[in-house]
């Protein structure tokens, strides 16, 4: 009898395992232009760190930056969009992962421009950067600096 409840058990989770395992991956929208391979790398980069993406080619990237709150002047070559926030440009999956997980009253994150050693703009060298917290008003403090 135990025996047959432990299966019967082992078998529901092991159904179940998949559907929890699905839930807990936030899914990153992520909308830039078709011909952008650094935007490939980051979301790449993404899903290497745990996210589900869903990419979106689109004409005017900036469409979807000024959709989510972020000024054009912290623009960069695409905006992801994750349970309510905007990140625009090669934000990295850590600082989103503790965006989501502090849940500020924000906008969303940006790196502005696209500095060499950011994800997905690996490269000979890495530049220092800031990842900005974009307050709701449109101002920003930085969020992490990466040297």
């Amino acid at each position: 009898m135990k025996r047959r409840l432990f299966s019967q058990v082992a078998f529901a989770a092991a159904l179940f395992t998949p559907v929890f395992a699905m839930a807990a991956a936030p899914v990153i929208e992520v909308f830039k232009s078709e011909s952008c391979g650094c935007c490939g790398a980051w979301v790449e980069h993404l899903k290497a760190n745990g996210f589900t993406t869903r990419v979106v080619n689109v004409e005017n990237p900036s469409d979807y930056r000024e959709r989510g709150g972020i000024p054009d002047k912290l623009g960069s070559c695409h905006t992801g969009m994750v349970q309510g926030y905007a990140i625009e440009g090669h934000v990295p999956a850590s600082d989103i992962k503790r965006l989501l997980a502090q849940k500020p009253k924000a906008k969303g994150l940006a790196v502005p421009a696209m500095p060499l050693g950011s994800p997905g703009m690996e490269g000979p060298r890495k530049d220092p950067y800031d990842v900005l917290l974009v307050q709701t008003n449109g101002s920003t403090k930085v969020f992490k600096h990466y040297n």
